[in-house]
């Protein structure tokens, strides 16, 4: 694989695996059908890989950190062959006003310097308007898929402006592939 500068981010529930609410029971990591392929199609082309997410249960005192990172061992060993650059999180509730939970940049800035990633290269994946926001805070095209919560944000927030609206991941990974060649 050649040495890109180029990423996908997305996010984790309702988007890669199936959102459950709050989920901290790897035994209930289920990956959406045409995850794999997606991935493994955006990996192929060269695309860094990565999830950030909100993982607000942590803050809530629902579950620990720990428990966030078995489900996401889980998430990687039933997404494999794809390998994921690197996976975070912001552990804390929405009251505890802090600078690292989606919209906010943070996260995603720090994984920008981090690779030396270009963000008019790259595409945030989510199904809620804070992933849509947070993708056009760090510079990068954003992609609302309709999985989970995608068509009740579109619904909620009709001012939210996502760059595509797709019905799945597949159809998010096929969006950014055609993209690449325009």
């Amino acid at each position: 694989m050649s040495v890109s500068n180029k990423a996908v981010f997305f996010d984790r529930d309702g988007t890669l695996i199936y959102d459950y609410g709050y989920l901290s029971d790897p035994a209930k990591v289920h990956p959406y059908k045409c995850a794999v392929k997606a991935l493994t199609s955006l990996q192929k082309a060269g695309y860094h890989l990565f999830i950030v997410s909100n993982q607000s249960g942590i803050g809530r005192g629902y579950f620990s950190e720990n428990k966030a990172h078995a489900v996401n061992k889980q998430m990687c060993k039933l997404l494999r062959p794809v390998a994921f650059d690197e996976i975070v999180f912001c552990p804390h509730a929405p009251n505890e006003k802090c600078t690292c939970r989606k919209p906010l940049p943070k996260l995603g800035i720090n994984l920008i310097k981090k690779y030396h990633l270009d963000p008019t290269r790259s595409f945030m994946v989510g199904d809620k308007k804070s992933d849509v926001d947070f993708g056009h805070a760090i510079g990068c095209k954003s992609i609302l898929v309709r999985t989970a919560n995608g068509n009740k944000h579109l619904q909620k927030y009709p001012d939210m402006k996502p760059d595509c609206i797709a019905n799945n991941l597949l159809a998010a990974a096929r969006f950014i592939l055609r993209k690449e060649y325009i």
